[in-house]
């Protein structure tokens, strides 16, 4: 009988590995998986194009709104040593996966020097935890002889009426290439837009409309979400008329672009643009006509009045718009979600 031993050097490596951090993986983390995958899986490594074109698409499909989840075991110096990865699709739904969600472990790999230490038991367990927190119910993958052990461990079985049949069609040019439009689509982030215009009255002070909606942010210019088929200026001029009976003179002219991440209760990103709609007469200002639903108040203040009726950001806001204005140069802000 042959016994192997562990040195106390090694017991005590080993003790310190079962603290290394277990994380959700970022786009960051795509080359890094793509790379485990690739030289401890595939049975013909990816060159070099291919390992960019398949980080590149991985990074996508990591980010939010994409169909990867993956799961890393992370080493003190940041570097990655075992990985988790699959991907959630759609089904028909049925009882037993009623959201019509699936899980696909599509890969598991552990770094050789790190195996047998309990990596990647670990990853994948954090993996299906985080897929039925989202709702997925049925999990699939592929197993070998050697990692049926460990699958089985975590629940899974063999589904004796499945035979696994695969298909490759035959490609004259094997190198990589564009995703298909309609999946590259898929995979990017979506953001919502709007436009809307900044009117001041003939001594230079804004005007604002009070929003019902939106007692954390209540005081905007006349603006809104962008229709199917519109540029961002026909928006603008039609949500003022909308908003205020306003048809504006202009100059028209940019004055800021906005972004946004996504925050809050709105899943997605937005972006916007603001446009110079020129100055009221005391005339106009009082033919302004509201829609109750939306607005219940417009006022004319002068720039540092406005600040204390409204966040800071947004107020900061208000200052760009000015200074664009009057330099003639188009502001670019971040905006988020938060009352600060």
């Amino acid at each position: 009988m042959i016994r192997t031993t562990t040195s106390s050097a090694d017991q005590t490596f080993r003790a310190a590995e079962a603290s290394w951090v277990v994380r959700a993986a970022t786009p960051a983390d795509a080359e890094a998986i793509l790379r485990m995958r690739s030289e401890i899986i595939l049975t013909t490594p990816l060159d070099a194009a291919w390992t960019v074109a398949g980080s590149a698409d991985l990074a996508r499909r990591l980010a939010p709104g994409g169909d990867a989840r993956a799961v890393v075991v992370v080493s003190p110096n940041g570097d990655p040593v075992s990985c988790a990865l699959g991907f959630v699709h759609r089904l028909l739904p049925a009882p037993a996966y009623p959201q019509g969600l699936a899980g696909r472990v599509h890969t598991v790999a552990t770094l050789p020097a790190f195996r047998r230490r309990g990596h990647a038991r670990q990853a994948v367990s954090v993996l299906l935890d985080r897929l039925t927190s989202e709702g997925v119910t049925l999990f699939e993958l592929n197993s070998t002889e050697e990692t049926a052990p460990l699958y089985a461990g975590l629940g899974f079985a063999p589904v004796p009426s499945m035979m696994r049949m695969a298909r490759l069609a035959d490609r004259a040019d094997a190198a990589p290439g564009p995703p298909p439009a309609p999946h590259y689509a898929e995979t990017v982030p979506k953001f919502t837009a709007w436009a809307c215009v900044f009117l001041t009255d003939q001594d230079g002070r804004p005007v604002q409309l009070r929003a019902t909606y939106s007692p954390s942010h209540p005081w905007q210019f006349p603006g809104g979400t962008m229709d199917d088929g519109e540029q961002p200026l026909q928006t603008a001029l039609r949500e003022c008329y909308e908003e205020t009976g306003l048809m504006v003179k202009g100059p028209l002219r940019l004055l800021a672009s906005v972004f946004t991440p996504p925050g809050g209760s709105w899943p997605y990103g937005t972006v916007g643009w603001i446009f110079d709609g020129g100055s009221l007469t005391p005339e106009e200002i009082r033919s302004i006509t509201l829609d109750a639903e939306e607005h219940d108040d417009v006022r004319v203040l002068a720039v540092e009045d406005w600040q204390g009726l409204m966040p800071a950001q947004d107020y900061a806001r208000l200052e760009a718009v000015m200074a664009a204005r009057a330099t003639g140069v188009a502001q670019h802000i971040t905006w988020g979600w938060g009352d600060a």
